[in-house]
């Protein structure tokens, strides 16, 4: 099957959008030139992907390349390869940083070789035209904004934002999600996930601890927003004037349908996210302790498990059963992640409603589980069932007896 090919970018179209239609010239200047320049490198991506031939191997070395506020990828020049000396740019080094730790991140956790399992080049390339508000993945490479300076700024400061963006690529290499409508939600909610992770990683973070805000610092001081997107509490991430409120759902109710075109962010897909956001969210906290241990292995595994097509009652009901796989049977971990979906409006097929609701998974100071509170939990809901099924069964024999 032929995929469309697309940019990933970290700024969904609806915020700059928004700040197409501001009354200040320059915020209406910098929007236009972002979405302008974003159309056309989508054309050349879609040239480059009619080629065959992956990305060059080389074992995850890194390379930054600074573009000098060009917009030729090929005109950038070298800045810092793997082996070289730390630059005297900020913006080059926060990028050779961002993607080594994002590479090491997949590799010591997950035995993943590079982006794509097979020890892709990581290629990055900073200062890309000018007031720029965007950072993307393009397939083959990672690319970095300065912002306009009033509203965003580099976009090289924020971990999460690389992570994210890198991700894209494993998703590429692996389930390769389409990118519309919920499978598209779905492929934005894995780079949030892991975009997540990865800082959370970094700073030896549990699920307590952490923020799970995506984009935190891509803002200046002076815009009043948190971030891009709260994993944590969607919908909450910003509320102000220049862009309006946070859209993103938390919950199936609230799911926005929007058209599949490129105004209509292919069905909102960097909306609809914020539902399995919130499903991984609550499976972390509902484990406890450091979120990669136990959650995001059973989403990578999901991932790996998935296709193009993957909705969200497929991912959910996958991550389910890898909970089983890699924990056992009614285990915390699998209760956790039962509760985790039940929350946001999604009920596992074949689980009965109410089982291991989320109220029943109370988790400690520490972030855990009891497990055997869980199982406990379980066995008494599966046993109230039993005993239902039985006095039917009963029943149903006194009426045929009579």
């Amino acid at each position: 099957m032929t995929r469309t090919c697309r940019l990933n970018c970290i700024v969904p179209p609806h915020i700059l959008e928004k700040l197409l239609r501001s009354d200040d010239s320059d915020t209406h200047q910098a929007a236009l030139a972002t979405m302008l320049t974003t159309a056309s490198l989508r054309g050349e991506r879609a040239v480059r992907a009619s080629f065959a031939g992956a990305a060059a191997l080389g074992n995850g070395r890194r390379t930054v390349f600074d573009c000098r506020h060009g917009r030729s990828l090929p005109l950038a020049v070298l800045a810092r390869p793997e082996d070289g000396a730390a630059s005297g740019d900020d913006s080059v080094n926060r990028a050779f940083d961002g993607l080594g730790t994002t590479r090491d991140f997949y590799h010591a956790l997950f035995h993943r070789n590079s982006i794509d399992n097979r020890g892709m080049r990581l290629d990055g390339y900073v200062h890309f035209s000018t007031r720029f508000n965007n950072a993307f993945w393009d397939g083959q490479q990672m690319v970095f904004g300065d912002g306009d300076g009033r509203i965003f700024t580099d976009f090289t400061g924020s971990l999460d934002v690389i992570g994210h963006e890198l991700t894209h690529g494993v998703t590429e290499n692996t389930a390769g999600l389409d990118y519309h409508n919920q499978s598209g939600a779905l492929n934005e909610s894995i780079s949030d996930v892991f975009g997540s992770l990865v800082k959370q990683w970094s700073l030896k973070q549990t699920a307590d601890e952490a923020d799970w805000l995506i984009g935190a610092e891509i803002f200046t001081p002076e815009i009043d927003a948190d971030a891009l997107r709260s994993m944590k509490a969607p919908g909450h991430a910003y509320d102000n004037a220049l862009f309006g409120s946070d859209p993103q759902p938390d919950h199936m109710s609230k799911y926005v349908s929007l058209p599949d075109t490129e105004p209509g962010d292919f069905g909102g897909v960097h909306i609809n996210s914020g539902i399995p956001n919130k499903a991984f969210y609550q499976t972390a906290v509902g484990i406890g302790g450091f979120a990669w241990d136990a959650a995001g292995l059973i989403w990578y595994e999901s991932l790996k498990a998935s296709s193009a097509e993957t909705q969200f009652q497929d991912f959910a009901d996958t991550t389910y059963q890898k909970a089983e796989e890699l924990f056992g049977a009614g285990s915390a971990e699998q209760l956790a992640v039962l509760a985790a979906w039940q929350e946001v409006g999604l009920q596992i097929t074949g689980v009965p409603a109410g089982v291991a609701r989320a109220r029943t998974l109370t988790a400690g100071r520490d972030g855990g589980v009891g497990r055997e509170d869980g199982v406990a939990s379980l066995s008494k809901q599966v046993g109230a069932l039993a005993a239902q099924v039985s006095g039917m069964a009963k029943d149903l024999a006194s009426l045929k007896s009579k």
